[in-house]
This record gives C-alpha cells, sequence and structure tokens, in this order.
C-alpha cells in the first residue's frame, strides 16, 4: 500500500511527477482514497491484502508524528513482518530517525540531482552511515538522469540503489520539453535515453532499474488483482489485469423486469439495484437482452467503484 503522507515539500525537483491535486497540500492518501480517520489506512491495506507498505509524499519527515502513528497502527494491525519503508528527499539526522525505530523497516533516500557529483561529501553520506547504525535497511532510490553514474562512488555503502526510468506527467512536461526530452514511445510514460543514463550501474548486484512498463504492467496490476478478488461481488468477473466486468440495465420505467424479479426472489440472479440501475452478470445480461427492456451494457472498471474504463453496449 503507498501511504502518500502530504504534498508539502521543500524541495522544487524538476523532474517532480506528483499532480497538481496533491502538491502542496496536506491531504492523506492511502493508494487512491483519501484518509479521513486510522480506520481508512486499515480499510485499505486490508482491502488489497498488504503485505508492506510504502511511506511518500511530499516530503514524509514533515509530518512526522503523522507518520510514526501511522506505521505503528499497521505493525500493531498486522504485525511486525509488515514491512514498511520510507521516502525522503532530506538526510535525516538521528534526532529525525530514532522515532521510526521498531516501526520503519527501510530509509529511502533522494538526494537531488545537483549533489550527485560530489555524493560522498553531502549530508546524505553521513544520514546512510547514521541510518544503518540505528539498524535501519538503507538505499538511495533515485530517478534515471544524466551523471547518475556518479552515485556508484557511494554503492559500496548502500543496501541497494532503486533507479527508476525517468517519467512523464502532466506536471514535470514543461521542464521535459525545455531540456528537449521526449517520450521513449506511444504507450509508456517513460523518457527516452533513461535506461541507457543507467545503463553504467547495472551491473551491481545492488543496483535495481524499475522501468515504467514495469510499474504499468507488474506492479499496479497485482495491486488491482488483489483489489478486485478482496472486493469483486458476485456476480463482477475479474480480469487478468485487475478490472472488474458487469453488466449494466438502465430501466425505463424504474420497475424491475418481471423475468429478474422472480430469478432474484428465487436465488437464480445476483442483482444490485440502485435507482433506475441493475447491475448483473454481464452473461446474464447478454442472454436475457431480449427480454429486458432499457438501455443494456457491459462495463469495466477498476475495481471498488473505481474509473469506468469501457462501456460496450448490448
Amino acid at each position: 500500500m503507498v501511504l502518500f503522507v502530504t504534498g508539502r515539500c521543500g524541495r522544487n525537483c524538476w523532474y517532480c511527477p506528483i499532480s497538481e491535486k496533491r502538491r502542496n497540500g496536506d491531504v492523506m492518501y492511502a493508494n487512491d482514497r483519501v484518509v479521513a480517520s486510522p480506520a481508512d489506512i486499515l480499510d485499505e491495506a486490508e482491502m488489497m491484502s498488504a503485505r508492506g507498505s510504502s511511506i511518500t509524499g511530499g516530503e514524509p519527515f514533515l509530518v512526522l508524528d503523522e507518520v510514526v502513528h501511522a506505521c505503528r497502527l499497521l505493525k500493531e494491525h498486522f504485525g511486525p513482518d509488515h514491512h514498511i519503508h520510507l521516502y525522503t528527499g532530506i538526510a535525516p539526522s538521528e534526532e529525525q530517525l530514532r522515532p521510526l525505530i521498531g516501526c520503519v523497516d527501510e530509509i529511502r533516500l533522494h538526494p537531488p540531482q545537483e549533489e550527485w557529483g560530489q555524493i560522498l561529501d553531502t549530508p546524505f553520506a553521513e544520514s546512510v552511515q547514521t541510518a544503518r547504525r540505528l539498524g535501519f535497511s538503507v538505499g538511495f532510490e533515485v530517478p534515471s538522469l544524466p551523471g547518475i553514474e556518479a552515485l556508484g562512488a557511494i554503492l559500496p555503502d548502500l543496501d541497494f540503489l532503486n533507479i527508476n526510468e525517468l517519467e512523464w506527467s502532466e506536471t514535470n512536461a514543461a521542464a521535459m520539453r525545455s531540456r528537449e526530452l521526449d517520450l521513449e514511445d506511444g504507450l509508456h510514460n517513460a523518457v527516452g535515453g533513461a535506461a541507457e543514463w543507467a545503463a553504467p550501474l547495472l551491473s551491481d548486484e545492488r543496483v535495481h532499474l524499475c522501468t515504467s512498463s514495469f510499474k504499468d504492467s507488474v506492479q499496479l496490476r497485482e495491486r488491482l488483482k488483489r483489489i478486485a478478488h478482496n472486493t469483486a461481488r458476485p456476480f463482477d468477473e475479474v480480469t487478468d489485469d485487475g478490472t472488474i466486468i458487469y453488466g449494466l440495465l438502465e430501466l425505463e420505467d424504474g420497475a424491475l423486469p418481471p423475468v429478474l424479479e422472480a430469478g432474484r426472489r428465487e436465488g437464480i440472479y445476483d442483482l444490485e439495484v440502485v435507482g433506475n440501475q441493475v447491475e448483473m452478470a454481464w452473461w446474464v445480461l447478454a442472454d436475457l437482452r431480449d427480454d429486458l427492456p432499457g438501455r443494456k451494457s457491459v462495463i469495466e472498471r477498476y475495481p471498488n467503484g473505481g474509473i469506468i474504463l469501457e462501456v460496450t453496449p448490448l
């Protein structure tokens, strides 16, 4: 589960992909759910059968008390094996790190690009040593940018270096264009050349490259599949991509057709009726379409009331 704790951040990285909706705000999100109470965090984690949580932002250390509370909540509910890692754009001190002992397992530091060339002389090098001494697993997580090979100097001190393929977003598009960068293809958000910039470091076993296509086709899909299987209604079909498919009948006069009323009463059909809309198994709707007045369609959407991806008229 991704726990976005704040949109506030003291840095202004040109490549930051955070949306305008979340940027600089103080709303917390568990995945895409607005967190109104601690129960929302646990509900979202339960719904997707989360094996761990990622604390991100913005800058989590700006709301350290909230972070500690949320992490303790997750550890107490799911147990000590619920792995929690925290992203930060600062080089936290021992005073800042100590409250996280026992509730965060891993610290992922994000030094700014302008400091990569002299990384051993920056506060990040000291923060790495401090975090390891306090018992955290510690590494860097950065986007693939020109000059990234300079981080090879600090690799011996890290448990890992995660490199994310540079991605295009609505908030960094202007900065990308000003640097004459462009998309690698028309299918993903990856910026052309990003994989090549990271190539000099990839021979080290501590270095991991996370591509844009992997995020889209594996990470997001697996999260959706877990949510879908945990929240699908009996008549929902869960696809291999983690979306759900069902049939939708829009009633003409608000009255449930006799064939559906009888089928529901006898336990043959499982239906969900809201106002003049009836949701059911799409194959049932297809079989009965000639007997049912009203507009009929097959809906594909993200699980748990997520966005609609496709509407196919019947």
